[in-house]
């Protein structure tokens, strides 16, 4: 494989290789999956997304009523990036409370399982049916119907956003 550049794997739900030559860039969470929270409020990890994953990862409070699933390594750079924020920074203080107090670290078991606890269940309105997607450089954890209804009011601005967002370099 020496000289080889990985080839980006379908959308369907992949991990998209660095680009050797833009540096040292972790591999993209990517896709779309439903797996199910069973009895004990454990979900099965994308297979994809578990050596990304590593031997542990991060699940924390998200916006818009979604869980982050953050590999470990990704979740200490974005809690180290917030606590440089000034502590006379009263937005910066509420938001880390909030965010790292609702953050568990977790390590899957022998089948990918980790546990999402009742609290973060609460917060995400977390059903038995739920969507895992990859965003990057995390994955969001989204009730099923939340979801679905989320991904129907963006539709619409989607063709707007992407003008606005890629304007100035193109697609």
């Amino acid at each position: 494989m020496d000289g080889e550049t990985a080839t980006p794997q379908t959308p369907q739900g992949a991990a998209i290789p660095a680009d050797p030559a833009a540096g040292a860039i972790p591999s993209m969470l990517l896709g779309t999956y439903t797996p199910k929270v069973d009895a004990k409020g454990r979900v099965a990890l994308p297979a994809k997304f578990r050596t990304q994953l590593g031997s542990g990862c991060v699940l924390a409070r998200g916006q818009e009523r979604c869980l982050y699933l953050f590999p470990m390594a990704q979740f200490q750079r974005v809690a180290a990036k917030v606590q440089q924020v000034s502590l006379s920074n009263k937005q910066a203080r509420q938001y880390l409370r909030v965010f790292l107090s609702g953050a568990v670290d977790e390590v899957p078991d022998k089948q990918g399982r980790v546990v999402i606890p009742q609290m973060l269940r609460d917060y995400a309105g977390l059903t038995d049916d739920i969507v895992i997607i990859g965003v990057g450089t995390r994955a969001e954890v989204w009730d099923k119907d939340a979801w679905n209804e989320y991904l129907n009011q963006q539709e619409d601005e989607y063709s707007d956003m992407a003008d606005d967002i890629f304007a100035a370099g193109g697609f």
